[in-house]
């Protein structure tokens, strides 16, 4: 389904937690979306067009891309939401864990965002918004994520490498950093023990934070190269 001037959006990780609440969100705005995931059922909303399969795959990338321009016309953002996170001591990471967070942390961001950046060119414009987090900038013993800081350090970087490359062709590419984010999948409960790993604010933060965050750069149309840490105040300190 098209309609005249709808503008797009593809999430990716779009089947749960921040990714299901930001694929409501931009519909609720009146936007087309593309959700993809691993495993993701088909929408009953004809706007919303899902792709299952596995995002570190270029084939993944291209089924993503061809599904948006033939089923709504264009891209206008991408949010690169799908992540692994693995917490293990840096020596006990096994060779499966690293290719398994190396191959959606980094390389599903590589080969989607390169395809939809060039469409972006195209059109003249666009937005990336990709997800990291707090942790590749404020390490804690209790949460040993090298892995994490590895590739999602990376990609922080990389934001603010794309976002000089392409702001002269009026594409913006930000980046939301969350904090500990209780999402559906964890009950409430699981976080009662936090204890000191809680940050500044006393509890964690919710879905519709992130969210809130990600739309929030969404309507900036002068902010790019942003790191927008949305973590209780974490990354100042304690």
């Amino acid at each position: 389904m098209r309609e005249k001037d709808q503008r797009v959006a593809i999430i990716t990780g779009g089947s749960q937690g921040i990714g299901a609440g930001l694929v409501t969100e931009y519909r609720r705005r009146g936007w087309a979306v593309v959700a993809a995931s691993r495993t993701i059922k088909p929408a009953g909303d004809p706007a919303v067009l899902t792709v299952d399969g596995d995002v570190s795959e270029p084939a993944t990338a291209d089924r993503i891309i061809s599904g948006a321009l033939v089923s709504f016309g264009r891209i206008d953002t991408l949010v690169n939401n799908a992540g692994v996170f693995i917490s293990k001591p840096f020596t006990a990471y096994t060779a499966h864990d690293y290719a398994a967070v190396v191959a959606v942390n980094l390389t599903g961001f590589f080969w989607l965002t390169q395809r939809a950046i060039a469409e972006m060119v195209k059109r003249g414009g666009g937005h990336v918004i990709n997800i990291t987090t707090t942790l590749a900038d404020y390490a804690n013993s209790s949460t040993p994520s090298v892995l994490t800081s590895l590739t999602k350090g990376g990609l922080a970087s990389a934001t603010k490498a794309l976002a000089i490359e392409y702001a002269s062709r009026g594409i913006r590419v930000n980046a939301v950093s969350p904090g500990i984010i209780q999402t559906p999948v964890q009950p409430p409960e699981s976080y009662v023990g936090l204890g000191a790993r809680l940050p500044p604010v006393g509890h964690v933060g919710q879905v519709s934070d992130i969210v809130d965050g990600v739309l929030f750069l969404e309507s900036s149309p002068f902010i790019t190269g942003e790191i927008l840490h949305i973590d209780g105040g974490q990354i100042a300190g304690h």
